[in-house]
C-alpha cells in the first residue's frame, strides 16, 4: 500500500511540476523550464507546486532564483458528468519570494519579490529593484519586463524633484561609439 501511495504521489507531482514548460523566462523561447530546489510541495486539488530552499528555474540562458518559487497552473476541464475536478492545465503564474534574481546573458536584476504571468509573458519584480546591464545600473521599486518583446518599465516610489525613491539610472557611454580623435 505504501509503495502505491508513494508512486501515486510521485506521478501526481511529476504531472503538475512538468507543466511550467509553458513559461517563457528566456526571450522568445519554447525550451523547457528546469526547476530545482531543496524541497517540493505539490497540492493537486489547487494545481500548485511550491519549490522551497534555493529554488532556481532555468530556461536556455535565463535564470530565475529565489528562496521560494510558487507555481500556479490553471484548472483543467471537469472529468465526466459527475462534477469531479479535472487535472491541472497550463501555467497561470509563477511567484518568487525572498531575494529574487533574474539573470540573462545581457542583464542581471535583483528584487524582493517577482511574479511571472504566462498570459502576457510579463515578469513584475518589486521591492528594492536593481537592474544591471554591463556597467549601467537602474534602480527603482517596481520593474515590469515582457519576456517575449524584451520591453520594460521601471517605477519609483516617489515623484518630484529631489524626492527620495525616484527611479535612478547611471549609464556609461560606449567608447566605441565616440568619434575618433584627430
Amino acid at each position: 500500500m505504501r509503495t502505491t501511495l508513494l508512486s501515486s504521489m510521485a506521478v501526481a507531482a511529476l504531472a503538475l511540476a512538468a507543466v511550467p514548460a509553458a513559461a517563457q523566462l528566456a526571450r522568445n523561447s519554447d525550451a523547457p523550464v528546469d526547476i530545482t530546489a531543496d524541497e517540493l510541495e505539490v497540492t493537486n486539488n489547487a494545481c500548485t507546486a511550491i519549490w522551497r530552499g534555493n529554488a532556481e528555474a532555468l530556461q536556455e540562458t535565463s535564470r530565475l532564483r529565489a528562496q521560494v518559487l510558487k507555481i500556479f497552473n490553471k484548472q483543467g476541464p471537469a472529468r465526466g458528468g459527475g462534477g469531479q475536478g479535472g487535472g491541472c492545465g497550463e501555467l497561470d503564474r509563477l511567484e518568487a519570494e525572498g531575494q529574487v534574481y533574474y539573470v540573462t546573458p545581457d542583464q542581471r536584476v535583483r528584487a524582493n519579490a517577482a511574479t511571472y504571468t504566462a498570459a502576457n509573458q510579463t515578469l513584475v519584480m518589486s521591492g528594492d529593484v536593481v537592474a544591471v546591464q554591463g556597467q549601467n545600473v537602474l534602480r527603482g521599486t517596481r520593474m515590469v519586463f515582457n519576456t517575449k518583446t524584451g520591453e520594460g518599465n521601471m517605477v519609483g516610489q516617489a515623484t518630484g524633484r529631489n524626492a527620495q525613491g525616484r527611479v535612478r539610472g547611471v549609464f556609461y557611454p560606449n567608447k566605441s561609439d565616440q568619434p575618433a580623435k584627430r
